[in-house]
């Protein structure tokens, strides 16, 4: 039978492990910016820790246009209706790139903000240096995301991988040139990294560009075919699907960057370390969001059939493969603690011992919320392949801002648990965003039609 849950394996393999590779190779940039910066200085990397938080929290909900393009896109390439995917991919680059240019004053101006949110003066005096240049990068960022979910739809993924390794290996080249001023090159440090991140998401956004417009079997898309042309139907669409993505994917980046900012309230031990641990686990949580990308798509090709049986099969294939990934990723944190934290660190530079320690002690707890945050990630997916995005949305904003930030700040503060305690809210918002999710995904799976809200 070629409907079997082997068969929705080995399609989520083939459409989720380039995709896997190129979210992990996008966490790498940032990866590469701490690992360097912590070469640099321990402040530098606090400082990075700090606005790569800040850009993220900014990107991410912009990030809800070129999200809602996936579905939309799969569903209608599905029904062999190749003018939407070309309406919907065009007007998510519209709704990308005016957002984009509506945030540009958020970098221009963080630091009052930054200090606004209790942060140290030095450090956001920094970390607004890093953003005043960082933050063009907000533009190129989007249309790459929105043409990765483009591509992703006509499942189209290997070159959203081989874009997203070459930024990868642009980065590190101009991190090692721009912030240490190797072979002649002025030493920049932050300024330096900030430099290179714009000039790598410009490099990715190009290569998908130059695809999209170029690749094989492209041509019959055309969506650079009158880009001026305002297409208003499409353009509503896209915007109601996506502001609900944004804001449950701000909701989210919320909860970790709320919880940078009260470690950057214990000093910059504490927010040097959570940035290394955090950098870690975000790393092995772009295997999750890889999956639950490719089970956007292959849950929206089903949906869009009406087909409820399809739908639950691609969803026990992702999820399966998901959890493979919790426990691989468990025993790398439990195993390998002390050689991923240090690889981060100058060894002679006098905090970093203190820094190694917590760091470790962090990665023991997030092997603990792991599964948790897979688990939501993965239901996201498959309910946005179903185009349901309010009711997640509303999900997420109670459960991370009315549970999860609470309980870091309660644990972490007045319980006394520190950094640890911090990080245990994490949990409680995770876990219970995860169960609300799973509980509305078996609900909208047994309504007949589907579609139902």
């Amino acid at each position: 039978m070629a409907d079997t849950l082997t068969h929705h394996l080995r399609r989520t393999l083939a459409l989720g492990l380039p995709l896997v590779g190129s979210q992990v190779a996008q966490v790498l940039i940032g990866v590469t910016d701490s690992i360097m910066l912590g070469w640099y200085s321990v402040d530098a990397l606090a400082a990075v820790t700090l606005a790569s938080s800040y850009f993220f929290s900014i990107a991410i909900l912009g990030s809800g246009f070129a999200y809602a393009v996936m579905p939309m896109s799969a569903a209608a390439v599905e029904t062999g209706d190749e003018q939407q995917a070309r309406r919907v991919a065009r007007m998510g680059l519209w709704l990308s790139i005016l957002y984009g240019v509506a945030s540009l004053p958020l970098f221009v101006f963080s630091e009052p903000i930054l200090l606004a949110l209790g942060q140290q003066p030095q450090i956001a005096a920094d970390a607004q240096g890093y953003l005043r240049i960082a933050g063009i990068g907000i533009l190129p960022f989007l249309v790459m995301s929105t043409l990765r979910s483009h591509l992703s739809a006509l499942e189209r993924t290997r070159i959203v991988l081989w874009a997203t390794l070459a930024a990868v290996a642009v980065n590190i080249a101009l991190n090692w040139l721009l912030i240490f001023g190797n072979l002649g090159a002025p030493e920049l440090g932050l300024r330096g990294a900030a430099i290179a991140s714009v000039a790598v998401q410009a490099v990715a956004a190009l290569l998908l560009a130059l695809y999209a417009a170029r690749g094989p079997g492209m041509a019959r898309f055309d969506i650079w075919r009158n880009p001026h042309r305002p297409d208003w139907p499409a353009f509503r669409q896209i915007a109601t699907l996506g502001w609900p993505i944004g804001l449950t994917h701000l909701s989210e980046s919320g909860l970790f960057a709320a919880s940078a900012l009260m470690m950057g309230w214990l000093g910059t031990i504490p927010l040097a370390a959570h940035g290394i641990a955090i950098q870690i686990a975000a790393l092995t949580f772009m295997v999750h969001l890889g999956l639950s990308s490719a089970a956007t798509v292959r849950v929206g090709q089903a949906w869009s059939r009406g087909d409820r049986a399809g739908i639950r099969r691609a969803a026990w294939a992702a999820g399966l493969l998901s959890a493979a990934a919790v426990a691989a990723a468990t025993a790398m944190y439990l195993g390998l603690g002390p050689l991923l934290i240090g690889a981060f660190l100058d060894g002679t530079d006098p905090q970093a011992p203190a820094i190694l320690a917590l760091g470790v002690h962090l990665l023991l707890l997030a092997a603990l919320f792991q599964g948790v945050d897979a688990a939501q990630v993965m239901l996201l997916g498959y309910l946005r392949g179903m185009q349901d995005t309010r009711r997640p949305m509303i999900y997420a904003i109670g459960s991370y801002w009315a549970l999860g930030i609470p309980a870091s700040y309660a644990l972490g503060f007045p319980l006394g648990l520190g950094p640890s305690g911090i990080w245990l809210g994490l949990v409680v918002g995770l876990a219970a965003v995860s169960a609300m999710l799973g509980v509305r995904f078996a609900r909208m799976t047994r309504d007949v039609g589907l579609a139902a809200a």
